[in-house]
């Protein structure tokens, strides 16, 4: 839920400064003079800002840090936060000045002196990080107050806005998701959701489980046969381009209780974040048609629910996939894997791709390996590795490549089928990779993003508070912009 408003441009009338009630960020550095908005404000205050410039404490802040002075004589503003920013900031220290102004926005009104600073990384880097999500409580927090940017050309700076409250809209999308109770937010609501998105200019197809029985997409409707809740496949295609399109397919596990291998009851509530690919697919697919990027793009998503029940399936089952590859079923919490095999499959036979991405919060062991600060990487091509990897790092979100290979493969060979669906705990987010890659044709570019550690986090991450991240929004759009567009 973005408790926001889109900001107002304003001319950079230094006059309001004094004018202005709630908050107020200026930027400031030791070393260098200052910008022509904190001298101001330091005349306002008697040079209260200046000397706060020049304490030992604003000396050690690091590039994006703040300091706040409360209540600040001559001003009408309740707090006046000074950000410590260099003459030539890098990008990271950009995001950094933003998520100080984020975390500081409230019901007050905020005015943010920009000068002659960036307003895209700046503003955007706010917005994200002042996310709440309020929806399921009874007396929700008040929204955020007007947020006002002074900058030197307001307007030829509209364009950047846009572009702005595009991505942040998007990547708030995908974190409210991600955070809603699957109580709510099942199969058939998240498919009617997507069915909204047409109003975008989006082509959606909703698959109900007669077409998939017919597609034979078995592997996905195993995972599901257990549940109330009908499996879907959802479809939303963004043709921008002629040609053949990108193929990004996310993991929809609305709810995961590990099935008949049932999950410890503890943490499992949140299990609600299983979906958190299918959440990045959507709100990727929302920002391209909102941006009307130039590129062809086919999102899906697998819409299952993976609850114990008489008709579930069972460890020792063997399912035949789409492919017709046939899969033991050693763990029925290994589900995610046999979703996107059925998925990955249609994708290529169907549409063709010019290269195919998936996104799952896979496996535990990826945490075990890198923790919440990257998503792993894992991609039978270089190139396609290698250009995810910058677009990652110039948004800011962490990614990080892990191995593939045929020795991994000896691990996942079943005694009865062609293959089994876990191989235990050695190299465990490795042979998950392994076995979706049994699923991707010869000579197709393709990239496993296993995002289990960055969907959900119990502290703050880059762009976020705790809670959903919208991890690979912003990096899957950059790659799209750099690699997938045309002009």
């Amino acid at each position: 839920m973005s408790l926001h408003t889109t900001p107002e441009l304003l001319p950079f009338d230094l006059d309001q400064i004094a004018a202005s009630e709630g908050r107020i960020a200026l930027f400031a550095d030791p070393e260098t003079p200052l910008p022509q908005a904190t001298k101001r404000a330091d005349r306002l205050t008697r040079g209260a800002v200046a000397r706060a410039v020049a304490s030992p404490g604003f000396a050690k802040l690091k590039p994006g840090e703040s300091l706040t002075l409360a209540w600040p004589a001559g001003l009408k503003a309740e707090a006046l936060q000074i950000i410590r920013l260099p003459r030539k900031p890098d990008a990271a220290a950009l995001r950094k000045a933003g998520i100080s102004i984020g975390r500081g926005l409230d019901k007050t009104p905020a005015l943010i002196c920009l000068d002659r600073l960036p307003l895209a990384p700046i503003l955007q880097a706010a917005l994200l990080r002042a996310y709440q999500y309020e929806a399921q409580k009874s007396e929700p927090k008040p929204g955020f107050g007007p947020v006002r940017v002074l900058l030197r050309d307001p307007e030829t700076a509209q364009d950047a806005l846009a572009e702005v409250m595009a991505r942040v809209d998007s990547v708030h999308l995908t974190r409210d998701l991600v955070n809603a109770p699957a109580n709510l937010l099942t199969t058939e609501s998240f498919a009617a959701q997507i069915n909204d998105m047409a109003e975008l200019g989006l082509k959606i197809e909703i698959l109900n489980e007669a077409a998939l029985e017919e597609a034979g997409l078995r592997a996905l409707l195993a995972v599901g046969q257990g549940s109330e809740s009908p499996s879907k496949l959802a479809i939303l295609h963004w043709q921008g381009a002629e040609g053949a399109p990108l193929a990004v397919v996310g993991k929809g596990v609305m709810f995961d209780t590990g099935g008949v291998s049932l999950k410890p009851g503890a943490g499992m509530e949140e299990m609600t974040m299983d979906m958190g690919g299918a959440a990045v697919t959507v709100g990727l697919m929302q920002l391209l048609a909102r941006r009307k990027a130039r590129a062809n793009v086919v999102g899906l998503v697998g819409l299952v629910e993976n609850m114990p029940d008489g008709r579930a399936q069972r460890p020792g089952d063997v399912i035949r996939s789409m492919k017709g590859t046939t899969i033991e079923v050693i763990n029925t919490d290994a589900e995610g894997r046999l979703v996107l095999a059925d998925a990955l499959w249609y994708a290529q036979e169907r549409y063709t791709p010019r290269a195919v991405i998936d996104l799952a919060t896979l496996t535990g062991a990826i945490i075990v390996a890198l923790g919440h600060e990257n998503a792993g990487v894992f991609a039978n091509d270089d190139a396609l590795a290698a250009d995810f990897l910058k677009a990652a790092e110039s948004v800011g979100e962490g990614a990080w490549r892990m191995p593939l290979g045929p020795a991994y493969d000896t691990l996942i060979k079943s005694r009865i089928a062609d293959i089994k669906n876990s191989a235990g705990r050695p190299a465990g987010s490795i042979t998950a990779a392994q076995f979706l890659q049994r699923f991707v044709k010869e000579g197709m570019p393709w990239m496993h993003l296993d995002i289990a550690g960055v969907t959900l986090t119990k502290t703050e991450s880059a762009h976020a508070p705790k809670g959903a991240s919208g991890w690979g929004v912003l990096a899957l759009d950059a790659l799209v912009a750099a690699k997938f567009e045309e002009g």
